[in-house]
């Protein structure tokens, strides 16, 4: 980053050590009488004069073909608002995938430098990829902190320790440990936008209102963080604010508020193939890719659309209808954020960075969409039958969508390629714009710098006149590896500063320099969750992206000297980088027995009322193992209903509960499959002890499973969940004495949280072994013993 003071952006705070040192009263006169001393009060920190309030937003799994700020048939306003009062940054790039992504952004260094080589769930015990920030990569809340600001997040942090996302802790890697003063949101990669599983700091909450009542989250998140930004300019109108608007949209599930549903009906019946044409013709004539790029070939593992039956196009259709409502309501939430600073008279000095995706439109949908992605990262799709099933319900809550990948492709228009796939720019280059009209004198107009997201601290860190810290909060740090993009603000031609970066994610790489990007997709497709490839049957592409925005042309053979060249300046960065060693497996590392836990070696735990919201990632591993499930109970006259235990809702997940008096256990297999044990009588009003023993058939992930129900030790009910859930429910939590969130069983959804009635001291769930006996040993040994 920038380093001296040549820049426009004047450096005001010259200081290497933060925070600054403890006030030491130096002009205070002390003598034994206060009427004969002179005070000398430790003085407000406050900001270099003139610093600008900043609102960073980031938008989730938004390619760039989606856009009409970009050329896309997604209606977004604000975005084009923006960008009249602002810069579009048409070569602007991304990790590939959101942990990442959101790591970099934070701490202006590449995602393996800050230990987040892939997302939070996966994170396997190697420097580049154990998923906890260190320490020495400070992140921009805590810099601009530092340097007089107030800081507010909203939305989505992927960024912590996905097993440290208890109530527990630790905390180190929250949000309010991070510089930020206040976070509003959620702490998982996705969650539902009807029923969110909401975090306020570090204190998960009920949402404030129900779908039917208008409830959605993004709506919430705005809301929240007008309120916040009118409160500090109220009280503090001279402290600028830095606010970090990072919605859950357009990530799956695509849920759009149900008053949004339907807007944009017949928009996309032209179908993906021609939808590529159209936008690539819009970005042509606006100006957004440079004249003469071409439109890439759709791959040959992507179907056209022409080859799709009628009934299967109307589904599709409808996916993609459903998308354009979502992403186009988050679009005006930000809108509404955007015109809350302008009504207090901020918005001219507000340099407003809206990052239009953390990496490219995901084709984690499967070939024909899903109405359960949650189903894709266990490395399951449903089939084509299934999905038709839901197409009047697409987005309603209760569903978890996601559309094809033949979407996805369409949107990273004129690009190869879609999330994940780090290799080519449909995974990785997003559009970004930046708007300050108090500072930017050219707007409207484009800048084609190549730049990365790395970037965007040490541009702030210059336009505020901060300079880069050697240690923070007594940690020695690392030096930023990101460049200021300030220089475009004013001079749209001149030169990159950034001229080098490597790209990796899950096997897919690639090696810019100067104009040129050598490139390797690895054998995995992104929406194929499961299994390893082999590194040996990789090849390589070549490309010169300065004549060839859109990587169209392959170059490989004609230049194998510069391929050569890239390869090896890969291999280095790599090593520099910490990306060693690659790893390209996906549903197999979502393990959570592979991370260190508070339940590590516990044949045993015991769980108490009121225990609730433990996320998954933090819990003990349920899904897939061997367990017994004993809960005692007290009935009262009259009888009782409610849930004693639940993991998951209404996207997978299991209930113990007592429904109409009876006991009842509920498997819900992705909303696609449901099964029940349920008790013939009602308990009487007394004391029983109930017990389920849940006995899966082998170790193999996802394999059937027998589900014994037992109370006052008399077998009561039994079933055979013939699929099971392979590895993690979602993003929901584990509930004592209710099911918060959404409801893993439909039947109770209207009475959700659905609390027990009746009274109980604990849950006790004991973990066997597989060398017991199986599942269909132990329904033959019950049929016996019948």
């Amino acid at each position: 980053m920038n380093a001296d003071n040549s820049s426009e952006f004047p450096l005001h705070l010259d200081r290497y050590h933060l925070p600054k040192p403890e006030w030491t009263f130096p002009n205070a006169k002390i003598n034994l009488y206060a009427q004969d001393s002179e005070s000398d009060f430790p003085p407000t920190r406050e900001a270099p004069e003139g610093s600008p309030n900043i609102l960073l937003v980031l938008l989730d799994d938004v390619g760039f073909g989606w856009p009409s700020v970009n050329g896309g048939l997604v209606r977004m306003p604000t975005a084009e608002r923006l960008h009249q009062r602002g810069l579009f940054y048409n070569q602007f790039h991304t990790t590939a995938l959101c942990s990442p992504t959101r790591a970099a952004l934070l701490t202006g260094r590449n995602h393996h430098s800050v230990a987040t080589g892939v997302i939070q769930e996966m994170a396997t015990g190697y420097p580049g990829y154990c998923g906890i920030i260190p320490k020495s990569c400070a992140t921009m809340g805590e810099l601009l902190k530092q340097a007089g600001y107030t800081c507010g997040w909203w939305g989505k942090n992927h960024n912590v320790p996905d097993n440290q996302t208890s109530p527990a802790g630790p905390f180190d890697n929250w949000p309010t440990n991070q510089g930020f003063d206040y976070f509003y949101g959620f702490i998982s990669g996705e969650t539902d936008q009807f029923y969110p599983s909401l975090i306020r700091n570090t204190t998960p909450i009920e949402p404030p209102a129900r779908p039917e009542d208008g409830y959605h989250l993004t709506r919430d998140l705005a809301d929240d963080a007008i309120g916040w930004i009118r409160q500090q300019k109220a009280i503090a109108p001279d402290r600028p604010f830095f606010g970090y608007f990072s919605t859950g949209a357009a990530h799956a599930p695509h849920q759009p508020p149900l008053d949004w549903r339907g807007r944009n009906a017949g928009r996309f019946d032209m179908g993906w193939d021609e939808y590529r044409t159209t936008v690539h013709q819009n970005q042509l004539e606006m100006g957004i890719i440079p004249a003469g790029t071409a439109l890439t070939e759709r791959p040959e593992q992507i179907p056209s659309w022409d080859s799709q039956p009628a009934e299967h196009q109307a589904l599709f259709t409808r996916q993609a209808e459903n998308f354009a409502d979502f992403l186009e309501h988050t679009d005006y939430e930000i809108g509404r954020v955007v015109d809350a600073i302008e009504a207090i008279g901020e918005l001219d000095n507000t340099i407003v960075i809206y990052i239009l995706g953390d990496n490219g439109s995901s084709g984690e949908g499967s070939l024909i969409g899903t109405p359960n992605e949650l189903m894709s990262l266990n490395g399951q799709q449903p089939t084509i039958e299934q999905s038709l099933s839901f197409m009047d319900r697409w987005g309603l809550p209760g569903t978890s969508p996601h559309y094809a990948v033949g979407w996805a492709h369409a949107g990273d228009t004129p690009f190869q390629w879609t999330k994940q796939v780090a290799s080519h720019f449909g995974g990785t280059r997003n559009s970004m714009v930046v708007s300050w009209p108090d500072r930017i004198s050219d707007q409207g107009a484009v800048r084609s710098q190549f730049h990365h997201v790395i970037d965007v601290l040490p541009t702030l860190l210059e336009v505020v006149g901060i300079r880069e810290p050697v240690q923070v909060n007594g940690h020695i740090q690392r030096p930023i590896e990101g460049v200021s993009m300030a220089y475009s603000f004013a001079d749209g031609d001149q030169s990159s500063a950034h001229d080098k970066q490597y790209f990796e994610m899950m096997g897919n790489r690639a090696m810019y320099h100067d104009g040129w990007i050598a490139c390797c997709r690895h054998g995995r497709l992104p929406w194929e969750t499961a299994g390893s490839w082999s590194y040996d049957d990789d090849t390589w592409e070549l490309y010169n992206i300065a004549d060839d925005y859109s990587e169209s042309v392959d170059l490989a053979e004609r230049h194998p000297e510069k391929l050569a060249e890239l390869k090896d300046m890969f291999l280095a960065e790599a090593a520099k980088y910490n990306v060693l060693p690659i790893d390209d497996r996906f549903a197999e590392r979502l393990d959570t027995t592979l991370r260190p836990s508070f339940f590590t070696g516990r044949k045993e735990v015991t769980f108490y009322p009121g225990m609730i919201r433990l996320p998954e990632g933090s819990a003990p591993k349920m899904i897939g193992v061997p367990h017994t499930i004993t809960v005692p109970v007290t009935i009262p006259e009259g009888g009782a209903d409610g849930v004693l235990a639940a993991l998951g809702g209404d996207g997978a997940g299991f209930a113990l509960f007592l429904w109409e008096g009876r006991v009842r256990y509920h498997y819900n297999y992705f909303g696609l499959e449901r099964y029940d044990a349920v008790a013939d009588e009602p308990l009487s009003p007394v004391e029983h002890t109930v017990v389920v023993h849940f006995a899966p058939d082998s170790p193999q992930p996802g394999c059937p499973a027998t589900v014994t129900v037992s109370v006052d030790g008399t077998q009561v009910a039994q079933t055979r969940i013939e699929k099971q859930v392979p590895q993690r429910c979602g993003t929901e939590c584990f509930d004592v004495g209710m099911d918060c969130v959404s409801p893993v069983c439909d039947d109770y959804a209207d009475k959700a949280p659905f609390p027990f009635t009746g009274t109980f001291e604990s849950v006790t769930f004991t973990f066997g072994d597989h060398d017991e006996p199986s599942g269909m040993d132990r329904l033959e040994l019950a049929t016996k013993m019948d």
